[in-house]
């Protein structure tokens, strides 16, 4: 049966007041069927309508300025959002910190997780991921707004064991994107840079009785895309919008490379300049090996990615991240989400379900505060609400996590000169704090579970003890130790008996000899393979 192709004022029109809106894709534009969206901003400012509409998306949607969510962000449309992070939407961003709305951010892997769940017509997700943080009920339940009232999650018993429990939502309206459709309503994702959840968003809508609409950039005769690139059967599509204007990203019209479509040499990746970002993710670098699956967050940590590749060592390791991309390089910037060179691309849910397997060697993580305990906040500091996107998936799951950040921030300005610091200006804020605003991973939960974490900046590193207290291990070459980093701490760390000088590599311009460290240790054999006789 043909689907019904029709344009995006007419699906706006099926967006009633007091509705579920349930939206796809991730970041940067990634499949964000962004047209659907502004469609409903410029229905609403014509005509008020709709209402006190709510929005549900794992990851952050926005180009940081006003599209993705940002088109909503309208007194009277949006009532509540409920997504991974508002940081790519500066205007939803300030309706919350204003408490305009009700503002919820949530681990971006549970609500992922979470629409699979609904797929199924189960309760709910159960899962240990945000215990001992900000998203569990007994610290806040992820709320980000004082109108944000009602308990999203809850904390239950079961086999002898805490856990909690992420209740589901009732999609009335599902906004999904794709590349193509057929005349049958089946869509492929050839030209996309993720699959995020398509499919179970399409199939909890359809389960909730809604209406699944989706976003392409062109339709194909019935019968002509190949089967097994249909990412949405057309059994769950009610309606499709054509868009041949349909960028890859916000910042991309099309990226074959983030396609899958071909990989790039790896000199086509610009190197990162020598800044203080370059010095941490070098330093963070040294902590992988051969063979290891790794983890690399946004912000300083996707550096680690350039590096690899200018060193020549990329293919040594295996890098993910949360959107589902398996190996090559992750993007950074704007267009974190995104992956050049990978070996695999999988639905997101299958992603997290990985991580929060344990399947991770190493996770690369931020950090916005610190302290004594290592316990780190990036979910909310200062006059920000940037929400825990992955972060708490994978920081509470991963064998190893690394955090890094600039030691201060607000003005920093530093080089080294002959392989030495000079700080010429130190920034404003203080990272390293006696309280943290917020709480998005626990030190002391991660002491219990036996977790090993490392915290990285350009002139000091510090580790988590057996005592579970800030250590300092290593300072850089030219620091001076009471001046540039206790004297820039609001609490004492406990500090390591062979304090050792940061790896004097670190600081010089040219290359740290990253492929040959890596090769010093390997990943540890995972089957103990019986030895063969002659």
């Amino acid at each position: 049966m043909a689907v019904r192709v029709v344009s995006a004022e007419d699906a706006a029109r099926l967006v009633k007041s007091g509705d579920t809106l349930l939206i796809g894709g991730s970041g940067g534009g990634h499949a964000v069927p962004d047209t659907l969206i502004a469609a409903v901003a410029e229905r609403f400012l014509k005509e008020g309508a709709p209402r006190d509409i709510t929005t549900v998306h794992p990851v952050g949607l926005g180009d940081r300025k006003s599209r993705g969510v940002g088109h909503l962000a309208h007194d009277g449309l949006l009532k509540r959002v409920v997504c991974g992070t508002l940081v790519d939407s500066p205007p939803v961003e300030k309706m919350a910190l204003e408490n305009r709305i009700e503002a919820y951010t949530l681990p971006q892997g549970a609500l992922s997780q979470l629409t699979r769940e609904m797929a199924s017509g189960r309760p709910g997700l159960v899962t240990h991921v945000g215990l001992n943080t900000f998203v569990d009920p007994r610290l806040g339940g992820g709320r980000q707004s004082a109108r944000a009232t009602e308990d999203l999650v809850e904390v239950v018993e079961l086999a002898g064991r805490e856990w909690l429990f992420y209740k589901p939502f009732v999609p009335d309206v599902a906004f999904l994107r794709g590349t193509t459709a057929d005349e049958d309503g089946n869509v492929t994702m050839e030209q996309e840079a993720i699959f995020g959840e398509m499919i179970s968003m399409a199939q909890a809508t359809r389960r909730a009785g809604g209406i699944v609409i989706v976003q392409v950039k062109r339709l194909a005769r019935r019968g002509t895309l190949n089967p097994k690139q249909v990412k949405i059967p057309g059994i769950l599509v009610d309606l499709v919008v054509v868009d041949p204007a349909q960028t890859q990203t916000y910042a991309s019209d099309y990226n074959p490379a983030y396609a899958g479509e071909l990989k790039i040499p790896l000199s086509a990746i610009a190197p990162l300049p020598f800044d203080p970002r370059k010095v941490i993710a070098r330093r963070a670098a040294l902590e992988l090996y051969a063979g290891a699956v790794c983890n690399l967050g946004s912000g300083i940590s996707t550096g680690i990615a350039t590096v690899a590749a200018e060193e020549g060592c990329l293919d040594a390791i295996t890098l993910t991240n949360e959107q589902g991309l398996i190996g090559g390089a992750p993007a950074s910037g704007n267009e974190v989400g995104a992956s050049r060179n990978y070996h695999a691309m999988i639905d997101q849910p299958y992603q997290f379900d990985f991580y929060d397997g344990g399947g991770l060697d190493v996770a690369f993580l931020s950090f916005a505060e610190v302290n004594a305990e290592g316990s780190v906040n990036v979910s909310r500091f200062s006059d920000r609400i940037i929400g825990p996107g992955g972060f708490i998936n994978i920081s509470q799951n991963a064998k190893t996590v690394v955090f890094s950040g600039t030691f201060t921030s607000g003005g920093l300005d530093m080089a080294w000169p002959d392989g030495r610091t000079v700080i010429s200006r130190e920034g404003r804020d203080r990272k390293f704090v006696s309280a943290l605003q917020q709480l998005t991973y626990s030190g002391l939960y991660a002491q219990k579970v036996g977790q090993e974490a490392l915290y990285v900046t350009e002139r000091a590193v510090f580790r988590r003890n057996a005592t579970g207290r800030l250590e300092l291990i290593e300072i850089a070459p030219g620091i001076d130790l009471e001046r540039d980093v206790l004297g820039q701490m609001a609490f004492t760390p406990d500090i390591a008996a062979d304090l050792k000088l940061m790896d004097a590599a670190l600081f010089r311009p040219g290359p740290i000899g990253l492929e040959r460290r890596l090769h010093l240790s390997q990943r540890p054999e995972r089957i103990a393979w019986p030895r063969l006789s002659a």
